[in-house]
């Protein structure tokens, strides 16, 4: 099962990244980066399916570890 990523811009300063478990469903989780908020609570943002807050931080890598790497791999493409 592989997992679609799509990225869409909202406005000159901010980028959402989606992903999917397929292409026809919700996305599962929403990667959010707004750069206003990166002094006071950080630039990036963790959301579930329902908009659910899960993560914050001023690091891509920081709000990343939210994901437990046992439940995801990676797939090439071919």
């Amino acid at each position: 099962m592989a997992s679609d990523i799509i990225s869409q811009y909202l406005t000159k300063s901010s980028c959402i990244f989606a992903i999917f478990h397929r292409t026809a469903d919700r996305p599962l989780f929403k990667i959010y980066k707004e750069p206003r908020l990166a002094s006071k609570q950080g630039a990036y943002s963790v959301l579930s399916q329902n908009g659910r807050i899960l993560k914050r931080g001023k690091s891509l890598a920081q709000v990343l570890k939210v994901f437990d790497r046992k439940r995801f791999h990676t797939v090439d493409a071919e």
